[in-house]
């Protein structure tokens, strides 16, 4: 029998993070500003999440829309703030202009994280070149998961990138989780679960009244029934 896979959730409060919890989530992303995919929350929320939930917080360093890292400074204080807060895993990922990875970038936020794990984001589904893109990141201290939906437009368009991907795990490049969100459906994770791919992200999906609304945790544990096979 496949081990259980992981369903991380994006919360923007503590309301989002209690209810992902009771759902089934085994762990949450923590953003705020989804207006622009998704940007650095507030560190007095991170650390009220932490106080409200037991689960995994992984969270978002980014402090504008697109995937230029922008002032390294500021990102790499906002990081510090966050790990005083309680934070202890991330998220994160920047390309240059050319759509290549932003090595550097990305390096120096590592270096600030002090071997804490992190995802590298959808970055990737915009990167230029993938698999160039995984195999300079590869070795990264912490990096252990592509957050991913094979494409960017969506899992619909990247069902099979994501399941070609999965064939490669474990060889250069390939060593971190596939976590697969971006657009995806119910009806996406019986392939994806066959190919191999144990780690799934969800957004929208949560939330039955839209961004506007909470986080529900009935819809988390449709999720959950799913992905344990009940």
């Amino acid at each position: 029998m496949s081990k259980r896979a992981v369903l991380e959730v994006i919360a923007l409060g503590v309301e989002d993070a209690v209810a992902a919890q009771a759902g089934g989530a085994d762990r949450l992303e923590l953003v705020t500003d989804m207006a622009a995919d998704g940007l650095s929350p507030d560190p007095a929320v991170v650390a009220a999440i932490r106080a409200a939930v037991t689960i995994d917080l992984r969270v978002m360093l980014r402090l504008s829309d697109g995937f230029a890292a922008g002032d390294l400074g500021r990102l790499t204080g906002t990081a510090t703030e966050l790990r005083a807060a309680g934070a202890d895993q991330f998220v994160l990922g920047f390309l240059d202009p050319d759509g290549d990875v932003d090595l550097a970038a990305v390096g120096r936020v590592v270096d600030a994280l002090d071997g804490c794990p992190w995802t590298f984001h959808r970055a990737i589904d915009r990167a230029a070149d993938r698999d160039a893109l995984r195999k300079r990141l590869s070795g990264l201290p912490g990096l252990d998961t592509f957050l991913t939906a094979g494409a960017a437009t969506g899992v619909d368009e990247g069902l099979d990138t994501l399941t070609a991907e999965a064939a490669h795990t474990g060889t250069p490049g390939y060593e971190p989780r596939i976590m697969v969100g971006g657009g995806l459906r119910l009806e996406h994770v019986s392939k994806l679960r066959s190919a191999g791919i144990d780690a799934f992200h969800i957004g929208g999906a949560a939330r039955p009244q839209g961004w506007s609304g909470p986080v529900c945790a009935d819809a988390v544990g449709v999720w959950r029934g799913m992905l344990d096979g009940e």
